[in-house]
């Protein structure tokens, strides 16, 4: 069975993939490798981890407005997440999706933790929508 969660679009186009979660803010300044996707933000729960091709879920950015600029750098590279998904979209993030051409949406309605990670989903920046197969697991 395939939700559809509604949100809000942020960034247009349609991209899927496995979903990775972090249940803390995200800096794409000095957080994110550009040239290889990679969170390597010291202390970070997803330090080490591949965001590359992933729908990325987060609850917001933080940082300086460069890391805008490292979202667009990810993207041309080919490291850029497919999709992404905030609680709340801010300017950095929503800057960088834009001009990165990754379909971001926030404002799902349900807590990001309640997402499981690996599981295949689709966002629709267009619609504002999660494609999400199965249900959100239980807290």
């Amino acid at each position: 069975m395939i939700l559809h969660i509604r949100g809000r679009g942020i960034a247009g186009g349609r991209a899927g993939g496995p979903l990775l979660v972090s249940p803390v803010p995200i800096s794409f300044l000095s957080g994110v490798d550009p040239d290889s996707g990679i969170i390597v933000e010291k202390g970070h729960p997803l330090q080490g981890v591949s965001l590359a091709g992933k729908v990325l879920a987060f609850p917001y950015g933080k940082g300086s407005t460069v890391g805008s600029y490292v979202l667009y750098a990810l993207s041309r590279n080919g490291h850029a997440p497919a999709a992404i998904i905030n609680a709340e979209a801010e300017a950095i993030i929503a800057t960088g999706a834009i001009i990165g051409g990754i379909p971001m949406i926030d404002r799902i309605g349900i807590p990001l933790d309640r997402l499981k990670n690996g599981s295949v989903v689709t966002v629709n920046g267009d619609l504002g929508e999660l494609e999400y197969e199965g249900s959100p697991q239980d807290s």
